[in-house]
């Protein structure tokens, strides 16, 4: 660590004292990289502490940062405890004399100047329990636009252009990074392994390098249900190609300098109280240039108080995943604390690699967690309306499947059931106890 600290100016004032933490879970050369990238961080060594705490790695990444980062303290949780496991390291502050615990994604990786301006926010506005850093995605993209005829499969009602089967980048897949912004329906799995379908228009975000990558190409391996002509545009760059049903590798140029695309600038709460990344997908640039107040924080980079969480607490450990820092977020506002986003702190972000986006393991934490956090923070109208409504969608799922589909002579899809009745009974059973912490 730096010896260099924008903090507190005149020699004689004391320099904070913080605590950086990183949760690990099979976090492999993430967390080795996360590690490595706070080692950087510009403050004081004396006033700067490293810990990863391991949910019971099975990959090896815990003894792989014992054995590469001597500074770095490693607790051993020596269980799976979720995301709350942060509370491990954060019981201890008053004992150690830290002023701010941060928290750091183990997917994430800072720029060495992110500490200073958030630790500046707080020091200046006592009443703040948490700032936000700029959290960016960690690649920057180029733009690439699908323009296709479109079909409707009987039975499906869907108007369909062409499957996207894999998108490479310098000969390397970025499916799993790549973001697609509009006309394009839901991951499917086939023969060929996973894909997705554009309709008459998708736009797509591909990775595409660093600042001044210049000439580049972005391959598209692409299909359809018969030979049909598409477009596909990159900038200044257009391509014709014929696509049929066997996938085919399109190349497309492009020259032009890749942006940066927002994943969070502080959270904020929608009508229907769930929890959201303020500016997420969108391009960064100005409109995220100032400091802003924030409903609440998000827990894969942030910087707390610790007498924030001295008075309000740690993460509720029921959670286990999505929507803990939501909750103590809100506990905090109760109490009369505020949160403030500050740009010019940088964490970039490989997202969602802990358990991915639309998985099985997210969608039973985050839609649970979004009615057991509104059970016991949010107004009673909200709060009543949030379970009626899942009520009423886990007995729509019973007579959708088991009644209507038969009707037609279609088979139930026994997996959506079962997910919906999951949520629902996990919904349930803490229930009781989330009304009681009201």
């Amino acid at each position: 660590m730096s010896g260099h600290s924008r903090v507190g100016g005149a020699a004689a004032r004391r320099v904070p004292k913080v605590r950086a933490v990183v949760l690990n879970f099979n976090g492999g050369e993430h967390v080795l990289r996360c590690v490595e990238h706070l080692t950087r961080t510009e403050w004081p060594a004396d006033r700067f502490e490293l810990v990863v705490v391991d949910n019971a790695s099975g990959d090896g990444s815990d003894a792989a940062v014992q054995e590469r980062f001597e500074q770095v303290r490693l607790i051993q949780t020596g269980a799976n405890l979720g995301f709350p496991a942060n509370n491990v390291a954060m019981r201890d502050l008053t004992r150690d004399g830290v002023d701010y615990v941060a928290l750091v994604n183990n997917d994430a990786f800072v720029e060495p100047g992110w500490l200073a301006p958030l630790v500046e926010s707080l020091e200046a506005q006592p009443d703040l329990g948490a700032a936000c850093p700029r959290i960016l995605f960690e690649p920057r993209f180029v733009e690439v636009v699908i323009d296709s005829p479109t079909f409707v499969p009987p039975g499906d009602g869907r108007d369909l252009g062409v499957r996207v089967h894999d998108i490479g980048v310098d000969g390397r897949s970025q499916f799993g990074l790549t973001q697609f912004i509009r006309g394009a329906w839901g991951q499917e799995t086939g023969p060929d392994g996973p894909f997705r379908w554009t309709s008459s228009q998708a736009v797509l975000r591909v990775p595409a390098g660093g600042v001044g990558a210049g000439f580049g190409f972005t391959q598209l391996f692409l299909a359809a249900e018969a030979t049909k002509e598409v477009t596909l545009t990159c900038g200044r760059y257009r391509v014709h190609v014929e696509v049929g049903p066997e996938p085919v590798e399109v190349q497309v140029p492009h020259w032009e300098e890749p942006f940066d695309v927002v994943n969070n600038a502080g959270s904020i709460l929608v009508d229907d109280g769930s929890g959201a990344d303020r500016g997420y997908l969108e391009p960064d640039g100005p409109d995220f240039d100032e400091p802003a107040e924030v409903f609440n924080w998000c827990g894969g980079g942030v910087l707390l108080r610790r007498a924030y969480l001295e008075h309000v607490g740690l993460f509720d450990e029921r959670f286990f995943l999505y929507y803990e820092d939501t909750d103590l977020s809100w506990r905090g506002r109760r109490r009369g604390w505020r949160y403030v986003y500050e740009p010019t702190a940088v964490v970039r972000h490989h997202h969602a690699s802990s358990s991915g986006v639309g998985s099985p393991t997210f969608r039973y934490y985050t839609e649970r967690n979004r009615l057991l956090m509104l059970a016991k923070n949010a107004p009673a109208r909200l709060a009543w309306r949030a379970g009626l409504g899942e009520t009423r969608r886990a007995v729509a799922v019973v007579l959708r499947h088991y009644v209507k589909r038969p009707l037609t002579l279609r088979l139930p899809v026994r997996a959506e059931v079962a997910h919906r009745w999951r949520v629902y009974r996990g919904y349930l059973r803490l229930l009781p106890a989330m009304l009681a912490d009201r």
